[in-house]
């Protein structure tokens, strides 16, 4: 499912083990756990979240195996997931996801929930699989995608051809703000900027607010 570690003023959120961490009840509650946990700690208005992952996935979207044995299913997972995002964007400190494989669909959605995007260069894509797939895209995901990707020729190219994209041109349409060689070193980057932003000394309640208000389309949107 997933770990907490705590590294001074940093919490350190990995999805663990070498599957795809498709974003099921049980793995979307075990995050929020997770990040619940944080919100209550003393530290945390002077923390950093950062959010990893083990394996070739950084997630593989919403477990669509899974919702096919319960139509119920697809609607409390949507929920869940509405509600991590929410929590991420109330979360009382910055948040940087380091992408260091396939992040799809709702996948993608969980990584642009986070304040920055750092991703290896050497495996992984960023890749809204539904028109693919031939699922329509919950209004809310269009709001993430509105907020997080300026550009409307790359949100065209995102949404209406389902572009694999890559680290670089990521970089290049501004989703994605550094890459790295590998795995290793984007996780260590993530770390040092996390460190960087630590010592700026932020008050988290004031960060938590501005950004709540700088997203404030995407909670509306949310419900």
């Amino acid at each position: 499912m997933c770990s907490l570690e705590k590294r001074d003023r940093l919490f350190l959120l990995t999805l663990t083990g070498d599957g795809e961490h498709r974003l099921n009840p049980t793995l979307l509650d075990s995050i929020r756990s997770a990040v619940n946990q944080i919100r209550s700690d003393p530290s945390s208005l002077k923390s950093v979240l950062i959010t990893t992952s083990h394996g070739k996935f950084f997630s593989n979207g919403y477990d669509l195996a899974l919702a096919k044995s319960d139509p119920s299913l697809p609607f409390i997972m949507d929920a869940k997931l509405r509600s991590l995002v929410a929590d991420l964007i109330s979360l009382p400190m910055p948040t940087i996801a380091a992408v260091t494989g396939h992040a799809s669909a709702a996948g993608f959605i969980f990584a642009m929930s986070h304040d920055y995007i750092l991703m290896r260069r050497d495996r992984g894509f960023l890749y809204m699989s539904e028109l693919d797939i031939e699922l329509k895209v919950p209004l809310w995901f269009m709001a993430v995608i509105q907020k997080r990707i300026g550009s409307p020729a790359a949100r065209r190219d995102v949404m209406l051809t389902a572009a694999k994209v890559t680290a670089d041109k990521g970089l290049e349409m501004g989703i994605v703000d550094t890459v790295h060689s590998s795995a290793t070193e984007t996780v260590e980057a993530t770390v040092r900027l996390g460190e960087e932003i630590v010592k700026r000394g932020s008050d988290g309640h004031v960060y938590g607010k501005m950004r709540e208000t700088l997203f404030r389309e995407v909670l509306h949107s949310i419900g």
